[in-house]
């Protein structure tokens, strides 16, 4: 079976079809948060630093790295990112960008074999990002889409993932190091967009032989209570053969959702990381219950 190997220089974390899902801390991501890209343009990083160390904390194995704001020296910041991250825990690293030039800067800097987010099957992007991988010797997300944009069509995202892992080996990259992200599009506006991810997860195992992961989040976007949706998806695509999702393990329900459908997967032996887990506080509430019951009990006595 396929095994992905990510590593910092004292961690190493594999992504495969028989092992633990993997968490990508998906929280170093200017996108949509004003304030962390106010303060990463200014060059003040310690939101940076206190999610790095949160998410970790929290669970995630990984943590994707993302510097992407308008107007700003990406290269530069994604650089000192990635320096700082790695200076405040041992967790390996997705870098993530859409400048060619950022990515270069952050595998520049980066210690280990890090994860690359990401490539599409666009012919610029293609022959762009790939020999870059190849050089820093590194793993690359494969995100399935290309010129003509994202198909609604699973079939036709799946044959993008495979053009894409096809190229890589033609360039030298074995698919072992190459993740597929099928594409999870808003389940509020695309009704079958959960089964469209399930039909391609599949197919990418069984035909491809290839890991994947997904922004998660993404399904839930534009919906109410949104830790309810992206829980439901993930168990489900784990059940499929989702092996790892860029995700915040700062939702505890997501963590939750993660580590029972290990259990159910088989990838939690004997549930130890479950009980582990779970055990102390659960015990804490038992006893709590059974003080409250009996303090009912001498009330209704009383």
């Amino acid at each position: 079976m396929t095994d992905t190997v990510i590593s910092s220089l004292r961690r190493e974390v594999v992504i495969g079809f028989d092992r633990p899902f993997v968490v990508i801390g998906e929280r170093i991501n200017p996108t949509g948060r004003k304030v962390l890209a106010a303060e990463m343009a200014a060059g003040d990083f310690s939101r940076v630093e206190s999610d790095a160390l949160a998410q970790v904390a929290a669970g995630a194995h990984m943590l994707d790295v993302n510097a992407g704001i308008p107007l700003a020296d990406e290269p530069a910041i994604l650089a000192r990112a990635v320096q700082l991250v790695q200076s405040i825990t041992d967790v390996p690293l997705s870098i993530d960008s859409s400048i060619v030039a950022a990515l270069e800067r952050g595998l520049e800097v980066y210690q280990g074999k890090a994860l690359v987010n990401s490539v599409t099957g666009e012919e610029e992007r293609l022959e762009s990002v790939l020999p870059l991988v190849r050089k820093h010797g590194a793993a690359v997300v494969a995100i399935s889409n290309d010129e003509t944009g994202i198909s609604e069509d699973p079939d036709v995202r799946f044959a993008v993932a495979r053009k894409i892992v096809e190229r890589a080996e033609d360039h030298g990259i074995p698919r072992a190091d190459v993740v597929v992200d099928p594409l999870v599009m808003p389940i509020g506006a695309i009704n079958r967009a959960g089964r469209q991810v399930m039909h391609i997860v599949r197919r990418l195992r069984e035909e491809l032989g290839v890991n994947s992961t997904c922004g998660a989040s993404n399904v839930s976007f534009g919906l109410p209570n949104r830790p309810g949706i992206n829980n439901a998806f993930l168990t489900m695509a784990i059940g499929a053969g989702l092996t790892s999702a860029i995700t915040n393990p700062l939702e505890e329900s997501v963590v939750q959702a993660v580590l029972g459908a290990d259990v159910m997967m088989g990838q939690d032996p004997d549930c130890r990381r479950w009980i582990r887990k779970y055990r102390a506080s659960s015990g804490a509430e038992g006893a709590e219950g059974a003080r409250g019951r009996r303090e009912g009990r001498r009330r209704r006595r009383a």
